[in-house]
């Protein structure tokens, strides 16, 4: 029995600390998220290199039958129309006159052609990625080069932008998602010879 002369026993003191761990819920959320993300990283890569194949492949169609985008209907390759002849000849900046005096040309019709069909077949499929990053990064510097310099910036437009990215595609194996990467690496010829890879 405790008398007035016992030393008083201190009340417990509630603990003030503040909890600052995330919910469980929260947590949870958050862990997936994490575990998904490098799931979701190639898929999105994928989307990417198949989103720049479908540029070139769209521009190719677009030339060749007139669809009315870029290229007005009845005015595609097929109907007569000329593929490089107004895009070159309204070239701009140091290069101008050497693009001028390629505009139209039969041999750079082709060529201009048959550049926008691989690269969009190739970067669609996820084939020879290799040669299309190359070619890729030719096309897309030289369409840069037709109009220097850009009128909104001092150097840089979407041209350097999808050159850069191209490249980067390559360097994170882009090519295996959502397309044939993996397969056409294992053909005799391609393993031959790398660089068609």
């Amino acid at each position: 029995m405790s008398s007035l002369l016992d030393p008083p026993t201190a009340a417990p003191v509630p603990d003030r600390t503040i909890d600052r761990a995330e919910p469980a819920t929260e947590r949870a959320a958050t862990d997936r998220t994490a575990e998904n993300a490098p799931h979701r990283a190639p898929l999105a890569l994928g989307l990417a290199r198949m989103g720049l194949g479908f540029l070139f492949l769209w521009a190719f169609v677009d030339k060749m039958i007139g669809l009315g985008f870029s290229t007005p209907s009845n005015m595609g390759w097929l109907d007569g129309g000329n593929p490089t002849q107004g895009y070159l000849a309204s070239a701009e900046g140091p290069f101008a006159g050497f693009y001028q005096s390629l505009a139209g040309g039969a041999v750079t019709n082709v060529l201009f052609m048959a550049g926008l069909l691989a690269l969009g077949v190739a970067l669609m499929a996820g084939v020879a990625s290799r040669l299309a990053t190359i070619g890729g990064v030719l096309m897309f510097v030289s369409m840069w080069t037709t109009h220097m310099l850009p009128e909104t910036n001092p150097f840089l437009d979407e041209h350097l932008i999808y050159a850069l990215v191209l490249v980067g595609l390559l360097g994170v194996g882009a090519d295996r998602t959502l397309g044939l990467g993996a397969r056409w690496a294992e053909l005799p010829l391609v393993r031959r010879f790398p660089i068609l890879r």
